[in-house]
């Protein structure tokens, strides 16, 4: 149902998980003096669209992050369900986050880096986290009303 609140908190997070398809997470500036962009699929030459390294991880688990959020906002009949999706969706972005900090450093390191730029789309994994966390004590209070409305019939 679209007029729940939980639905907006589920959208919300999707909108801003889908956003991390399309826009950098950080830049790394080598010890060369050449800079590198990190983005959601791996590291590219800044100004190139050419791949330096490719990485898998994050693409697949990205996508099964979105997905699941799309797949959870429609099952609302199944609020324990919807529940229990939303918690490991919720676990998982914060792994993603964890992820992309990983390869991050891994890259700088690897790059003898002086410094990395973190974007502020870094912490939408985290802002997602926390609407998924309000989505299910939403979807908690609801299936707490319906259980209540059922006893007193």
């Amino acid at each position: 149902m679209i007029q729940r609140i939980q639905t907006l908190y589920m959208f919300i997070a999707f909108v801003l998980m889908l956003l991390l398809f399309f826009f950098p997470l950080a830049e790394i500036l080598s010890g060369e003096g050449q800079v590198y962009t990190y983005r959601f699929d791996g590291l590219y030459y800044a100004g190139h669209e050419t791949v330096y390294i490719r990485t898998i991880p994050p693409i697949i688990l990205l996508s099964v992050i979105v997905g699941i959020n799309f797949i959870s906002i429609f099952l609302y009949k199944r609020r324990i369900t919807q529940m229990r999706i939303n918690f490991i969706n919720m676990l998982l972005m914060l792994g993603y986050a964890g992820l992309v900090y990983f390869y991050v450093r891994d890259f700088s390191n690897s790059l003898d880096s002086e410094l990395i730029t973190y974007k502020l789309f870094d912490a939408f994994p985290f802002v997602a986290a926390i609407f998924t966390y309000l989505a299910i004590r939403a979807i908690g209070k609801d299936e707490a009303l319906i259980r209540s409305i059922d006893r007193i019939r």
